[in-house]
This record gives structure tokens, sequence and C-alpha cells, in this order.
């Protein structure tokens, strides 16, 4: 039963962290391109939030990239780690249950 809460949680989060960055790349190119005003303050509020939440994870991820000019290839990394974790966090939950662990 706790394990179910765990594995819930953990999988909400990598959740909201795809998503999380998929916003934060959308509002990005966004305001690149003019179309929102980072002088309305929503729009900055969600801006600087997503700024918050994800540019640690990019940060890490720029250090062992190579520079491509323009191109931002981190978070497109990000993403494909999220997927596997989430693909990890399955098939050690199937790992569990297949093996008795808990059920």
């Amino acid at each position: 039963m706790f394990l179910d809460v765990v594995f819930f949680l953990a999988g909400a989060v990598l959740d909201l962290l795809w998503w999380a960055v998929i916003l934060a790349v959308i509002v990005h190119l966004l305001v690149n391109f003019n179309v929102l005003d980072t002088r309305n303050r929503f729009v900055w509020m969600i801006a600087d939030f997503l700024y918050r939440v994800t540019e640690p994870m990019f940060h890490r991820v720029r250090r062992y990239m190579p520079r491509f000019g323009a191109i931002d290839l981190s978070p497109l990394v990000v993403l494909l780690l999220i997927s596997a974790g989430q693909l990890l966090l399955r098939a050690v939950r199937n790992y569990m249950l297949a093996a008795g662990v808990y059920f």
C-alpha cells in the first residue's frame, strides 16, 4: 500500500516535470518572438516560475553538451532523461510485483 503511494507520487512528479519543460520551451519561444510581453505581470510570473523550475535541470545538462550556437538542445535531453526515469520507475515497480516484494 505504501509503495503504491511512493510509485504514484514519483510518477506524478516526473509527469509534472515533463509538462513544465514543454511549457517552459513554449513560453520561451513566444517571448523571444514577441508574442508574449514580459512587462505583463501575469506573463512574467509564469515565465519566471517555469524558468526557476526548469533552469537547474537545463544548466546541468548544458555543462556536458557541446555548443550549437543559438540552438539549445538541453530541453530535449531533459525530456529524454525524464522519459527514461519514467520507464525505469515502471520497470522497478513491475520487477517488485513479479518478485513478490509487494502486492
